[in-house]
């Protein structure tokens, strides 16, 4: 299914990190027009925002951040729930909050435990969802793998292998060849969010592409580009589920962009950015 070209409005709330971006310069292509406000602009609750994208967010500095996790998570979207004029609001989530998870459906039960510092962004996210579905307005809640491209933030596992590659042609990794996770590109995020947020029903989505990649598969893909590839001894199994996609699909098609095809141009982008 493909956006209307009319032109459309979105208000992008922390637009200004890696998904925002490009969601911006995606939206604007097909002829909408976009606002990027800052966090703290009061005007968001004296104006019409048409489309919300509430891209706000933490990552992996959250342990560090506990406070700030919260007031961009919960704390801000509850503000704009309960104040803000909007047509809809896409709330982005994680994949990751089905960690411990039996299956990856949307309706799936999901385990948190708030002893265990790691938790605090699954559990911030999950409050963030629950606020956007009990707030009686017009809401979509998009559950984000990990997301990959050009110009990654630096603080992400695979930004950080392929910098590593780049810089030193060798990668260690600390976590099982075993390991693996669901990769996403964000030009299917960016192609798929306006969808979902015109054409989708309000609820949840998996915005995934469905398939894992393990840590074995990247390093021989790098391994053939002339980097050298180890592991650390005993590393850790870090396992994620197959991640479902079916709902995804039925309103979007599938993924155009698979990792195994797209690493070997992003590690020349990183061996030719200083």
């Amino acid at each position: 299914m493909s956006v209307p070209t009319a032109a459309m409005h979105a208000t992008l709330i922390g637009g200004h990190g890696f998904v925002g971006r490009h969601l911006q310069a995606q939206l604007r292509s097909l002829g909408w027009t976009c606002d990027v406000p800052l966090r703290d602009d009061v005007s968001l609750f004296q104006r019409d925002l048409g489309h919300v994208f509430y891209c706000a967010g933490l990552t992996a500095d959250f342990r560090q951040r506990p406070y700030d996790t919260v007031e961009a998570h919960v704390a801000l979207l509850s503000n704009v729930l309960q104040q803000a004029s909007f047509l809809s609001l896409t709330y982005l989530s994680s994949t990751r909050v089905y960690a411990g998870a039996s299956t990856t459906d949307e309706g799936a039960a999901l385990q948190v435990r708030s002893h265990v510092s790691g938790d605090l962004y699954n559990i911030s996210k999950l409050m963030g969802e629950s606020l956007c579905l009990n707030s009686q307005r017009d809401v979509r809640i998009v559950r984000l793998s990990n997301v990959y491209g050009l110009h990654m933030p630096t603080q992400n596992f695979l930004s950080e292998v392929l910098t590593s590659a780049a810089k030193d042609k060798c990668v260690v990794f600390r976590s099982s060849p075993q390991s693996q996770k669901d990769y996403i590109a964000v030009q299917d995020v960016v192609r798929c969010l306006p969808i979902i947020a015109q054409h989708g029903e309000a609820g949840i989505y998996n915005l995934a592409s469905g398939c894992n990649v393990s840590n074995a598969e990247i390093a021989s893909i790098l391994q053939r580009q002339g980097v050298r590839c180890k592991f650390q001894n005993n590393a850790p199994d870090i396992l994620f589920p197959n991640m479902n996609v079916a709902k995804l699909h039925a309103l979007c098609g599938a993924s155009h962009h698979e990792l195994a095809t797209d690493l070997p141009t992003l590690y020349s982008h990183y061996c030719e950015t200083p």
